[in-house]
């Protein structure tokens, strides 16, 4: 299985390619940037490993939550590569990828996953373990720091995500949290690997970005 996963939903902008379970991963802080360099990325990820996008079974995206315009740039770009090659694409919720670091990077089992919405929320999910993925325990939503909803049980949760930086506010407890921690393409290609086994793939024309949020075509003014 060959897949590639990128990700444009924050500040971070990342790509990376999935070979059979090994992850080959480009990672770059690069706000405000993701459309001027997400194909170059790509471009250079595949020459790199010697491919080209054809031998490519299926591409992945992080499906959001995360910034509107980062979410439609990364729609676009999975769509236009997924069309021109005819391959089916898989959607990966953004949270689930933090999570999952959680999980590759610190051994978590229980993670809380949190992203900045700005105007005083952010994005939430709770995900636990199951066979080396993070799977969702309850729904993602968009909510106030002092209003979020931590699933019944003894877990002993580890917080990921930029959403921590409101720990002080968060109605919730954490052995620790990790605020510096964002989206990846690596993460999102070992969840994508799985839903592409279990014939969740899509075609092109149905990729679609999830904001959470209803408001984000209004002005500032009209929230």
């Amino acid at each position: 299985m060959k897949l590639l996963a990128l990700d444009t939903a924050t500040e971070a902008c990342s790509v990376a390619l999935n070979l059979d379970g090994e992850i080959i991963e480009n990672f770059q802080m690069l706000p405000r940037r993701h459309s001027r360099e997400l194909l170059s990325m790509v471009e250079q990820i595949l020459g790199d490993a010697g491919l080209t996008l054809s031998q490519i079974d299926a591409l992945a995206f992080g499906r959001g939550p995360g910034a509107f315009t980062g979410l439609r740039v990364a729609t676009a770009m999975v769509q236009g590569l997924a069309f021109a090659v005819d391959k089916p694409v898989i959607g990966i919720s953004t949270l689930a990828a933090l999570a999952q670091e959680g999980l590759r990077r610190f051994g978590a089992t229980s993670v809380l996953s949190s992203i900045d919405a700005r105007m005083n929320e952010v994005y939430w999910g709770a995900f636990r373990e199951q066979d080396g993925l993070m799977q969702p325990v309850q729904d993602e939503v968009v909510i106030a720091p002092e209003k979020v909803m931590v699933p019944e049980g003894d877990d002993q949760w580890l917080g990921m995500g930029t959403g921590w930086a409101f720990r002080e506010k968060t109605a919730a407890s954490v052995l620790d949290c990790h605020t510096d921690s964002y989206p990846r393409a690596g993460d999102i290609a070992i969840l994508a690997a799985d839903h592409y086994g279990n014939g969740h793939a899509v075609s092109a024309e149905q990729a679609m970005p999830v904001y959470l949020r209803d408001k984000v075509a209004l002005k500032k003014s009209e929230r």
